[in-house]
């Protein structure tokens, strides 16, 4: 999966994006006999202030019909997502490029949703807006999906797109190293514990429950199941 994020601050994404199992999974790793295993993702970044032709970079400017703040300039962005995925005449073709508005207007992102972009697209575009919102005619002319992570309001898209990446990546073979790691697929109570046996903190001790180091698999998954 190849994701491509519009957004005038890329630096601000790509320091997540580069870090911990996102990080790895751009990099090539080397298995049995030396033989190189390919990226599991790749994420790539796009400053709508790149593709300005205004002097001063300018990517937004006074909405029409007036109303308050600015709104981010159709032609900067455009030309941002054909430098991305414009060129990639066969992935189109398939219908394997997606492109998603960050919107608190849009359809809530779950991880079903997550689940089937992974499987179903090659190329995910991220369009991460700013301001009062994007012209209304890119996501005519794109043919992009409004998207939203939460019924609330952020000051940018950066925030959406970087959650979105990170759930659908994980939904990929090998990004997370072993299938047991996804959450949905096995018993998970969201209450979990590790060593020390006892920690002692202000004087009181706090113990794990002793159910967990009896080594009885059995007992134990039906004390997580009573947590669920």
């Amino acid at each position: 999966m190849h994701f491509h994020v519009i957004t005038i601050f890329p630096e601000v994404c790509q320091a997540y994006t580069d870090a911990s199992v996102l990080g790895r999974a751009q990099k090539n790793e080397k298995g049995k006999g030396a033989k190189v295993r390919g990226k599991k993702i790749e994420v790539s970044y796009y400053n709508p202030r790149d593709f300005s032709t205004d002097k001063h970079k300018k990517v937004d400017d006074r909405p029409y019909g007036g109303g308050p703040g600015m709104v981010m300039i159709a032609e900067p962005i455009l030309k941002a997502w054909h430098k991305a995925v414009g060129t990639k005449t066969a992935a189109l073709k398939k219908g394997k490029v997606k492109t998603l508005m960050m919107s608190p207007r849009g359809t809530v992102f779950t991880n079903i949703i997550a689940k089937e972009y992974a499987k179903k697209y090659e190329h995910l575009v991220l369009i991460s807006g700013r301001y009062e919102g994007i012209d209304a005619r890119v996501k005519k002319i794109l043919g992009a999906e409004e998207i939203s992570v939460g019924d609330y309001i952020l000051t940018g898209g950066e925030l959406p797109a970087l959650a979105i990446i990170d759930s659908i990546s994980r939904q990929i073979p090998g990004v997370l190293g072993t299938i047991e790691s996804l959450e949905d697929d096995r018993i998970t109570e969201g209450i979990t514990y590790t060593r020390p046996e006892i920690l002692k903190y202000k004087k009181k001790n706090y113990s794990v429950p002793e159910v967990l180091l009896n080594g009885n698999h059995a007992e134990i998954e039906k004390w997580r199941a009573k947590l669920i």
